[in-house]
């Protein structure tokens, strides 16, 4: 990149079930509070001295459907601090807004950016909303979600390259172990490949172990270019490569083992981040996994390991949190994030590990991290981010 963009702050709710005891805005606001605290900072519109440092836009991450009205962003936008300045709106998964927020540096046109995410599952049926993702006529009658596609997916990968269900299981045992050690994580369990692989079948292969659970949660992060990152702090984390890509629409235009538009994605960023060699140069990965095997599918989307080479590392401990390329050390959508807020969090989550913030969860001396976001069903679009020290 000509110029460098940083984060500087990032910040989560604990993610849970239920968040009843609050309202959407009062979640939002309860992540924009807090970064304007670390900060010190303000809004454009109330800056007053325009010498001084403020926060010149705000993108928003929500999607109208599951927020039961349209334009839903409008309705937080005094949570959000969207009073009198310019605010963007992505509806699409918060690792895409992170990435809209650094081409709004680029551009030159902001200096400081605030990205949030928020969501409810809790307060919707997720299946219903899922289903009107698909085509009205032909694929909507069948009563298809995102499951299901998944299911397709798992089925088409495990027949192409002969990962093991046992595989899956084993993603689910480390990422909801690793969830102890992350004080946000929804839910955190001790669990064995046999309870995995024998909790209730939902659609073949994958069964409840295998999923996300239901959470409600926010999350925002503080972005700014060069010169305003160091005036802010004095440890910024750098976003050196971004990359994102869509694939076709319905299910049976593509090969589903096959995950193009992750791999177009990946190597867009790693090509801006000078990386040749990912196995090797990345540190830690923070994957969007809403299903078990898509760890795998992705990992190898991603180049961390070879096609088909993903079920030997996960059963060679390679991606444990003390194996040589961790993945999901904060524990993954697995353990409880919203969609639409999980690509977010995996950026929050390599802020955290690079800049020695982890807690219990921090890998040894990372200096490159993988971020990753996903939307649409099973794996239809793709947003890749790369950090370093």
């Amino acid at each position: 990149m000509a110029q460098r963009v940083a984060i500087v702050t990032a910040v989560q709710t604990k993610f849970c079930g239920n968040r009843s005891d609050l309202s959407i805005g009062e979640m939002v606001w309860e992540v924009v509070d807090k970064v304007l605290q670390e900060t010190g900072l303000n809004f454009e519109a109330q800056a007053g001295d325009k010498n001084r440092l403020f926060i010149d836009k705000i993108i928003s991450c929500s999607e109208d459907y599951w927020q039961g009205r349209t334009i839903s962003d409008m309705f937080y936008h005094l949570e959000m601090g969207a009073l009198g300045m310019s605010l963007t709106k992505v509806a699409a998964d918060g690792a895409f807004a992170v990435y809209h927020a650094v081409v709004s540096i680029l551009s030159g046109k902001h200096n400081v950016v605030l990205v949030i995410a928020y969501r409810k599952e809790s307060e919707t049926v997720r299946s219903t909303i899922e289903n009107a993702a698909f085509d009205p006529i032909y694929l909507r009658p069948l009563g298809i979600d995102f499951l299901n596609a998944a299911a397709m997916q798992a089925n088409r990968y495990t027949h192409k390259y002969g990962v093991t269900e046992e595989q899956f299981a084993k993603v689910v045992v480390k990422n909801k172990g690793n969830a102890f050690r992350n004080p946000y994580a929804q839910e955190a369990m001790n669990l064995t490949v046999s309870e995995v692989i024998n909790s209730k079948m939902l659609s073949y292969p994958i069964k409840e172990l295998d999923c996300k659970p239901i959470s409600d949660g926010a999350c925002a992060l503080l972005l700014a270019s060069d010169e305003k990152a160091k005036e802010l702090t004095s440890s910024p984390i750098w976003i050196t490569g971004i990359g994102n890509c869509y694939d076709a629409h319905y299910l049976g235009d593509r090969d589903l083992s096959d995950c193009d538009s992750l791999q177009i994605a990946a190597q867009k960023a790693y090509d801006m981040a000078g990386i040749t060699d990912p196995s090797r140069e990345i540190d830690l990965a923070e994957i969007s996994e809403e299903f078990s095997y898509q760890e795998l599918l992705w990992m190898e989307g991603l180049r961390l390991c070879k096609r088909g080479e993903a079920g030997r590392f996960i059963q060679d401990g390679i991606s444990e949190m003390g194996g040589r390329l961790p993945v999901n050390p904060s524990g993954g959508v697995l353990s409880g994030n919203p969609s639409g807020v999980a690509g977010m969090v995996r950026v929050a989550e390599a802020f955290l590990q690079l800049s020695g913030r982890a807690g219990d969860r921090q890998i040894a001396e990372p200096k490159t991290a993988l971020a990753h976001g996903v939307n649409g069903p099973a794996g239809q679009s793709h947003c890749v981010i790369i950090l370093k020290r």
